[in-house]
């Protein structure tokens, strides 16, 4: 991917990752299972569930409001036909009932990563991210910052 390209793809998964309530699920729960749904999102290239995963007030390290990550995200699907995503976890801080910091290791490529493995094969642009999530009736990103990242880090 070119690099104006892996840094919109940066900004979009910024705005997948955020984490919904779940029934009678504890947060740590509730973050694991909309990192995935996320990573559906973003594979299938929904604009308008990345937008309900933003606060009103999100804001990344380079500036980008909701409204300009969702306009470089559609540029972004308009460009890439096929979006693949490959995350690891790190930590999840839950700062309070509400308020969570998530970081994570993201692969983004043109092509399906099944593992590790198939990851050290591809050619693809690897991230780490801190995510700030807040808690009003769903799960939120209001904040995130991100980094060039290595394969040592996925493993």
């Amino acid at each position: 991917m070119p690099r104006a390209s892996r840094f919109l793809c940066a900004l979009w998964l910024t705005a997948v990752l955020a984490a919904c309530s779940g029934d009678g699920q504890i947060p740590e729960e509730q973050i694991r299972q909309f990192i995935d749904a996320g990573v559906d999102a973003a594979e299938n290239r929904s604009v308008d569930r990345v937008g309900e995963q933003l606060h009103s007030n999100y804001l990344d390290q380079k500036g980008h409001n909701k409204k300009q990550l969702l306009t470089l995200l559609r540029g972004l699907f308009f460009r890439h036909r096929d979006i693949y995503l490959f995350t690891r976890i790190g930590d999840i801080e839950l700062l309070s009932d509400s308020e969570a910091i998530v970081k994570l290791h993201v692969a983004m490529a043109g092509s399906a990563i099944s593992d590790i493995d198939a990851l050290a094969r591809l050619r693809a642009d690897l991230y780490e991210f801190e995510l700030h999530l807040i808690k009003g009736d769903e799960w939120q990103a209001q904040h995130a910052k991100w980094r060039r990242a290595s394969l040592a880090d996925f493993e």
